[in-house]
């Protein structure tokens, strides 16, 4: 008799095992597919903008190229994603591509359309709130709140490689090379706290002492690194992947 009671025993805790994990696995596949439905429509609503717009002046054009190179590395991503984490970077992508397209759109006097969900860093890194104009190692950068002829390369604001890059326009890239790498070259510290430091609308706490300071970027205190980038093998593609029409060894 005990031993049917055993056996019984060991066969329900088999049957509750085995319907755990199909409820498991089966809201794990709900997850995932939802996620995918969230990418899905942020990168189609991202399509359709970079389809239907065309640029009007410098700073118009070169951030609806940004605009499609996110859109690019979106799909690469999408074919790719296989988790619910995945999927969400997929999302976040196709954020900064509608961000380049909202910069495309006030730069050409339209509406920029509809407020967008904050992306990983945008509100730490503050925003460019005045004209600066600095020479670092005999080059000369600019940035501004709103586009000029000079100033027509667009950030939406985040952290590159541990530090924080206020959102506005800039006379060039110069953080693409970070973006790549990871990290930032010798002569970086110098740069922020020349085109930042007592800027009002940037973090002026992370440019006072550790990056005036040149503090290493593998400080516990830093962000190692872009984010999303190579999450599990999960190739992050797109944008910053092809540099070859900027200079890379800027620092």
């Amino acid at each position: 008799m005990s031993a049917v009671l055993t056996l019984i025993v060991v066969l329900a805790v088999v049957a509750a095992v085995v319907w755990l994990v199909r409820r498991h696995n089966a809201d794990s596949a709900t997850a995932l597919a939802d996620a995918q439905a969230e990418s899905r429509r942020w990168v189609e609503r991202l399509g359709g903008q970079v389809l239907a717009l065309t640029g009007t002046d410098d700073p118009s054009r070169q951030a609806l190229a940004d605009a499609a190179e996110r859109y690019t590395a979106a799909g690469s991503q999408m074919e790719q994603a296989r988790t619910a984490a995945q999927c969400r970077q997929v999302t976040e992508t196709a954020y900064e591509g509608l961000y380049y397209v909202r910069a495309a759109r006030t730069a050409m006097g339209m509406d920029p359309g509809p407020e967008l969900p904050p992306l990983p860093g945008r509100s730490r890194a503050g925003e460019v709130t005045e004209d600066r104009e600095v020479e670092v190692e005999g080059r000369r950068l600019g940035a501004s709140p709103q586009p000029t002829d000079r100033n027509s390369h667009y950030y939406p604001g985040g952290t590159v490689a541990g530090r924080p890059v206020p959102r506005g326009w800039y006379s060039e890239p110069w953080w693409k090379p970070a973006l790549v790498a990871g990290a930032w070259g010798v002569g970086s510290a110098l740069l922020f706290t020349s085109l930042f430091s007592g800027m009002a609308g940037a973090d002026q706490a992370a440019y006072a002492d550790g990056f005036a300071d040149g503090a290493a970027l593998d400080d516990p205190g830093f962000d190692g690194g872009f984010d999303g980038a190579d999450q599990g093998g999960f190739d992050g593609g797109g944008l910053f992947d092809n540099d070859s029409d900027f200079g890379g060894d800027f620092f």
